[in-house]
């Protein structure tokens, strides 16, 4: 196992200048080293496994020099990037991607394929691999080097750093806000099976959403980050009512899904997109978004959606707006400030391959479907 920060202090010494990251839970102890030493190197926290991959090619262009980590995933949202800019331009810079491991049965479906064919995919992208030496750091750096020179990324595996957490002042205060929970939990309570589909985005809130809301008719979407909107737009075109639980990380990360929706805000649908703001990537670490600078509803109302004005920061509102709000036509979207809840026991691999049939219409929307 590698010293975490030990790992960030041979970064800083070896003049590696910028780490562009979108989080993972195998990386989160390096991520959280880096976080708590961002004073001697600079983290860009980015949208996208491609913005990352972006934002290091220009820095290397231009004299720095970058590293990339990200996850298994998040490699296909490299994809171009990689071969129609780093390949033809021989551009060279470190990328850490941990190898996300499954096991049958798991409930992480996301991972299954590329649990095994990771390395297929590497190769299909014109690049080679190397598995990060997580028991010497002499021979670590020298890996790193070596993808300085040639089209070569590291793969990551569980528990090569030592845990490292978040300095308690680099964490948000959202004690003033209620947990997840408490509005899923309205949800709940005010729609019953067949009334609408809901829609989980991936990490926890498809986690809480199984664990509180057993009156609705629930998509837990495992992977696809990003794509939670899109999907909604999906089902609200096919005729069904239909409500997004997404977050702030996800709503950044494909906003050409927001601009899309947009030119259907007035058509004869609907569809509602409830953005639970809790500030951080809570299920790879609690590591800060730095979205503080957004104003989402504004996004949300420049891309033509209908927007309640106020942010939502306490039950008693939310249960007052959203009623009415479900019952609009349109494509309609909610700024809600929410807290941390405990982690949430996991759908099984049964519960979220099953809950595609959330989408299934009703005899009566069926009818007006046709």
């Amino acid at each position: 196992m590698l010293d975490s920060n030990e790992f960030v202090d041979r970064l800083i010494t070896e003049k590696y200048t910028h780490l562009c990251v979108v989080p993972c839970s195998f990386a989160k102890s390096l991520i959280n080293s880096a976080l708590n030493q961002a004073s001697r190197i600079e983290y860009i926290s980015c949208a996208s496994e491609a913005v990352a991959c972006s934002i290091a090619a220009g820095l290397k262009m231009s004299g720095q020099r970058p590293i990339v980590i990200v996850q298994s995933s998040g490699l296909t949202n490299m994809g171009s990037c990689i071969t129609s800019l780093l390949k033809p331009y021989d551009i060279y810079f470190p990328m850490i991607v941990s190898w996300r491991t499954y096991q049958p049965g798991d409930s992480e479906i996301q991972h299954e394929h590329l649990a095994d064919h990771l390395p297929d995919l590497v190769h299909a992208y014109g690049y080679e691999y190397d598995i990060l030496d997580s028991s010497n750091i002499d021979s670590a750096f020298e890996q790193i080097e070596i993808c300085e020179s040639r089209h070569q990324l590291l793969l990551l595996k569980k528990s090569a750093f030592s845990t490292v957490e978040i300095l308690p002042e680099l964490k948000s205060n959202l004690s003033a806000y209620p947990k997840r929970s408490e509005y899923l939990e309205i949800l709940n309570s005010n729609w019953n099976h067949d009334e609408c589909v809901f829609i989980g985005t991936t990490g926890n809130t498809a986690r809480e959403m199984y664990s509180v809301m057993s009156n609705t008719d629930n998509f837990y979407m495992a992977g696809n980050m990003g794509g939670a909107m899109s999907i909604g737009l999906g089902a609200a075109k096919s005729g069904k009512r239909t409500v997004v639980c997404g977050g702030d990380a996800e709503f950044v990360m494909h906003l050409g899904g927001l601009s899309t929706a947009g030119r259907y805000a007035e058509c004869d649908v609907n569809l509602t997109y409830l953005l639970f703001d809790n500030e951080s990537n809570k299920s790879t670490g609690g590591q800060n978004t730095f979205q503080s600078h957004l104003d989402y509803s504004a996004i949300a109302q420049a891309c033509g959606l209908k927007v309640v004005p106020q942010t939502i920061r306490d039950t008693k509102i939310f249960s007052q707006v959203i009623p009415a709000l479900m019952q609009a036509k349109g494509i309609n979207f909610v700024h809600v400030k929410a807290a941390y809840d405990e982690t949430m026991e996991r759908p099984s691999r049964k519960v979220i391959r099953e809950s595609i049939s959330a989408f299934s219409l009703s005899e009566v929307e069926e009818a007006s479907v046709a």
